[in-house]
């Protein structure tokens, strides 16, 4: 877990300052009717932070393992993240990253093992290491990096 984590840290140290340097219109941009924008792509790993804080968390009370899923497409429409000020929901993705890691790093090793299921069951450090390849494909995707392979 404590490489997860700090792949993490180096993800927001190297990535928050290039989204920062996108500007509206480039954020706004659509790859094709009827897809996300870049900043409705931003608004969706806003929702991944939101459900996987969930996740890191029941996960570890919960006596059942807990199941937490959502409809991403429902959760960007209803989130209105193309309404948004580019600096505020790149703040507020940066801060629930943050969190993340503030989670991951108090949470006790024995923790680790703890199940969750979204569409399967899989333990905390298995989604906290898919967390990290998840946000990095999306990452390249919005500032137009080599493409990376997501699952």
């Amino acid at each position: 877990m404590k490489e997860t984590i700090q792949q993490l840290e180096a993800i927001i140290y190297k990535y928050y300052p290039l989204l920062t340097a996108l500007k509206e219109d480039q954020l706004d941009y659509r790859y094709a009717p009827g897809k996300w924008s870049k900043k409705e792509e931003i608004g969706h790993l806003i929702d991944s932070a939101q459900n996987n804080i969930r996740r890191f968390i029941e996960a570890q009370y919960q006596t059942e393992p807990p199941t937490i899923v959502y409809n991403q497409d429902e959760w960007v429409k209803l989130g209105d993240y193309a309404g948004y000020q580019p600096g505020d929901i790149l703040k507020l993705w940066l801060l629930l990253n943050r969190h993340i890691i503030v989670i991951l790093k108090q949470m006790p090793e024995e923790k680790y093992g703890n199940t969750c299921f979204r569409r399967e069951a899989h333990t905390i450090e298995w989604l906290a290491s898919d967390y990290n390849k998840h946000l990095l494909y999306h990452l390249h995707r919005i500032l137009d990096l080599e493409s990376l392979q997501y699952p």
